[in-house]
């Protein structure tokens, strides 16, 4: 049984075969390739997009969804997530869609089920799903990323989203460099900078992130209105360039991404979303049908 807990789950070999069913996904419609499989959302963090597109994801595709109310499941009294997964796993599903504060949750769960488990991000560990998505936007847009440069900015160190955008970009040949104040750097071997100016001219795309404000143990600027004169992606830094932009969701207005350029065509916020979708389906294709 196959799981999808880290982008390096899949070989580079996979993910072509991904983005390529993603592709043909993206043009819409229904492929009831799941029909008569049973799908379980088991999310103890707050999302939106995530799940919407995952749920969206599996209808189109055929599947049956049954989410799991995390708030009144027996976690809530007391059971170990563990028991709640193994119990969840003998009623039959075809896979579980995870997402929980702590990392490493869906790891742990996956050695103890018969059903894939898909991570929808577990704490500050990984996405998977979301950076599959932001490559697929990249080749989308460029056609072959090998040899392209990506600033990612903002808070990284306490982001799953560059992680595992870290991970599965630099396997297909994207140069990376992240942008962030001292405190928001992990320990890298990747160029790293304090100041977009220095490389606004030598990118090719931007990813900004959102400010992980529940993931820190204390507040790093006075002021997020402080953050936002540094690292707030604006039409005067960005002015014409041929730069296109990206962002996990959700976006602060004004704080990661100015009003401005949310608005322009460089903005491929809203097709990631759309991109969502169809890479989730790949991948709940890949997982259900393929394993």
């Amino acid at each position: 049984m196959q799981h999808l807990i880290r982008t390096d789950d899949f070989t580079k070999e996979e993910i072509e075969e991904l983005l390529a069913d993603a592709e043909e996904f993206s043009k819409g419609g229904f492929h009831r390739i799941l029909q008569d499989k049973i799908i379980i959302t088991l999310f103890f963090e707050n999302s939106t997009r995530t799940k919407s597109s995952f749920e969206i994801a599996a209808k189109r595709l055929g599947a049956e969804i049954v989410h799991l109310d995390v708030a009144k499941s027996s976690t809530a009294k007391g059971e170990t997530l563990v028991d709640t997964a193994m119990n969840l796993d003998s009623m039959g599903p075809d896979a579980m869609i995870v997402r929980h504060q702590n990392s490493g949750v869906p790891q742990i769960l996956s050695t103890n089920t018969k059903a894939s488990i898909i991570n929808a991000g577990d704490g500050a560990h990984a996405h998977p799903t979301q950076a599959l998505l932001d490559l697929f936007t990249l080749k989308q847009h460029f056609g072959n990323v090998e040899g392209k440069k990506i600033a990612i900015v903002g808070d990284i160190k306490n982001s799953r989203v560059a992680n595992s955008n870290i991970e599965l970009l630099t396997r297909f040949g994207v140069e990376v460099i992240l942008v962030a104040p001292p405190h928001f750097l992990p320990k890298t071997t990747l160029r790293t900078t304090h100041h977009l100016k220095e490389i606004i001219d030598e990118v090719d795309a931007i990813m900004s992130l959102r400010t992980q404000t529940e993931r820190h143990s204390s507040q790093n600027y006075a002021s997020l209105k402080d953050y936002a004169s540094d690292f707030c992606i604006t039409e005067e830094l960005v002015g014409d360039r041929d730069i296109i932009l990206l962002h996990p969701g959700p976006v602060h207005r004004n704080i990661d991404i100015s009003d401005a350029l949310l608005a322009d065509k460089r903005c491929k916020v809203l097709q990631q979303v759309s991109n969502g979708v169809s890479v989730r389906m790949a991948v709940l294709k890949k997982l259900i049908l393929n394993s």
